[in-house]
């Protein structure tokens, strides 16, 4: 059987991997770009390694990227981002990714969507999952996105060109509010009597957090120590799917559970606390301002999905919050996160006023280097 070929780049974008593709070189259909996606990235795949497409068994290495030329005012590109599942043959749009939006800029410039002069460009992204803006500001030369420069991001080997993302007005990406629940603090009733109290935010994307002590945890432990506590896990999703009838992404928590992996996001957070990475290190606890450990699409992340980053960061900021009582006292607008990779720093700037709180913008730095281009073939 022949295959045929679809034009694609494979790009890295902060601590994920993605396949680039542009609109015009898809499908109009939802159905027919779907089966092109799942074929790339290899699922589903019952044995959790796709082996016969380009992902690498865990989500942030299984995920696609659509770019087009945007007709809206004072935007540039549309980006739209696909989580692949793996053991699925479905495609969530449900959330975004922010570490890929790192790489979003430099496409656009790289493949001529963007004329941009050498020096710093500006380009205006508008994400069709969230329907919300960012900018991207990076370094061009000779007509192309840098790559080579000395920022170091954790979990990421070797140093890149540093980007610079600013998401403006992020709140409400899918509820239309910051604190959907109507609250800064909840409490959820688990089927076995336990009462546990939590943080839903929507900045970015929506999220749900509760005290690691809560669970039995520290917010300290290596994501391959957490995957072998398989009730831990079913408790965090027990949560998560609670949190999200609470914050109205579904009817009922059973609905939440069936129909999205990735909305909402759930993350145990603990006060700083010295924790061993997985390069083997050890990062102390001054290093950082709040320890997480996030779960993605039911995997313990080998650092933290940016936007629930970007989100925990301006849940740290409210007042009154679970996050910001667990945050080192006076840490401010920008927030280390110690993850199972390292300190990563974000900045939010929040409004923080109770039930009136609001966010002006969350800036994060991220790097992104083009992998391999060409085009991907599908049976």
């Amino acid at each position: 059987m022949t295959q045929t070929r679809v034009p694609a780049v494979f790009i890295r974008g902060g601590t994920s991997k993605g396949v680039f593709f542009h609109g015009r070189d898809l499908p109009a259909e939802l159905a027919r770009r779907n089966e092109i996606f799942l074929a790339a990235i290899g699922s589903p795949d019952p044995y959790g390694r796709q082996l016969d497409g380009l992902g690498g068994g865990i989500s942030s290495l299984s995920k696609v990227v659509v770019i087009e030329p945007s007709r809206r005012p004072g935007i540039d590109v549309d980006y739209t981002f696909g989580q692949v599942v793996v053991d699925a043959p479905v495609v969530d749009y449900g959330a975004t990714c922010g570490n890929l939006s790192s790489a979003v800029g430099p496409f656009a410039v790289d493949e001529g969507l963007v004329a941009a002069p050498d020096g710093e460009a500006l380009v205006r992204v508008y994400n069709t999952n969230t329907e919300q803006v960012f900018e991207s500001r990076f370094t061009v030369a000779a007509g192309k996105a840098q790559t080579r420069g000395d920022f170091i991001i954790p979990g990421v080997a070797g140093a890149a060109a540093r980007i610079r993302l600013d998401f403006l007005d992020p709140a409400g990406s899918r509820t239309g509010a910051l604190l959907p629940s109507g609250q800064v603090s909840d409490l959820v009733t688990l089927a076995d009597g336990r009462e546990i109290e939590i943080c839903c935010i929507d900045a970015t994307t929506p999220c749900v957090f509760a005290a690691a002590t809560d669970l039995g945890l520290t917010a300290t432990e290596l994501p391959g120590d957490l995957e072998t506590r398989g009730e831990v896990l079913a408790c965090l999703e027990e949560i998560r799917a609670l949190a999200g009838a609470r914050m109205g992404l579904g009817e009922t928590a059973a609905a939440i559970s069936g129909a999205s992996r990735a909305s909402p996001k759930i993350a145990v957070v603990g006060p700083p606390a010295p924790m061993q990475l997985l390069d083997g290190s050890t990062l102390g606890a001054a290093a950082m301002d709040l320890s997480v450990r996030m779960i993605s699409m039911g995997q313990p992340h080998r650092a933290v999905p940016l936007t629930g980053g970007m989100c925990l960061a301006v849940a740290a900021n409210l007042a009154g919050s679970l996050v910001h009582r667990l945050t080192r006292p006076g840490a401010g607008g920008d927030i280390r996160l110690g993850t199972p990779s390292g300190a990563i720093p974000i900045g939010a700037k929040v409004h923080s006023a109770g039930p009136d709180s609001s966010v002006e913008r969350i800036t994060t730095y991220r790097t992104a280097r083009r992998l391999m281009e060409g085009s991907v073939l599908v049976p």
